[in-house]
């Protein structure tokens, strides 16, 4: 009795690792139509010392700025837009930065391609982000929204449009657990091929 006790309670933890596993497959699945929109905070995120907006040297203001990035490629080689909106609190000034290839926060000048703080001039409520800024099919890149100073974080709201498809690149981690969901499932039909 107890030994089908832990089998249903096995069988129900591997199906919700695998619903689980669905869920990140089909949010990382690429947009068609040329926008990618997504959401998320700095607060609490981990620290780098943010590139200036002339990306040639490092900020003597933003020393330890939160960050957090997004890992996308596009489908179409061309110009794209990039918009990051601050949400709460009210007096967060987002930064934006641009990679190619990858982003290390340890080297934030390597791969760095654009950096921008006030999209439109000077004006913060107007969020950061890039015009018309010319990206490769194929190529991945990473953006990176972060603040214009050390006490700069909170939620936000990003998009980017542009003439091709957007696809969200998952992290290695999110790779890694599906993996393993996966891998564990397999293991159970084996050893209990009576499981469903």
């Amino acid at each position: 009795m107890q030994h089908r006790l832990i089998l249903n309670y096995l069988k129900m933890k591997i199906k919700l690792l695998l619903l689980t596993g669905s869920l990140i497959a089909l949010a990382s699945a690429p947009v068609f139509g040329g926008t990618l929109s997504f959401s998320g905070t700095t607060t609490g995120g981990n620290l780098f010392n943010r590139p200036t907006e002339a990306a040639d040297s490092l900020s003597d203001v933003g020393t330890a700025v939160p960050y957090l990035f997004q890992a996308f490629t596009v489908g179409t080689t061309g110009n794209y837009n990039f918009t990051t909106i601050a949400g709460a609190p009210a007096s967060y000034d987002t930064f934006v930065h641009l990679y190619s290839g990858s982003f290390n926060a340890a080297f934030p000048l390597l791969n760095l391609v654009s950096a921008n703080d006030d999209l439109v001039g000077g004006n913060s409520n107007a969020g950061s982000g890039f015009v018309n800024q010319p990206l490769t099919s194929g190529n991945p890149y990473v953006y990176v929204i972060n603040g214009f100073g050390n006490s700069d974080f909170g939620s936000f709201s990003s998009s980017i449009t542009g003439p091709g498809s957007i696809a969200a690149v998952p992290e290695p981690s999110t790779i890694a657990i599906a993996g393993l969901a996966l891998g564990g499932f397999v293991l159970i039909r084996r050893r209990h091929p009576s499981i469903a």
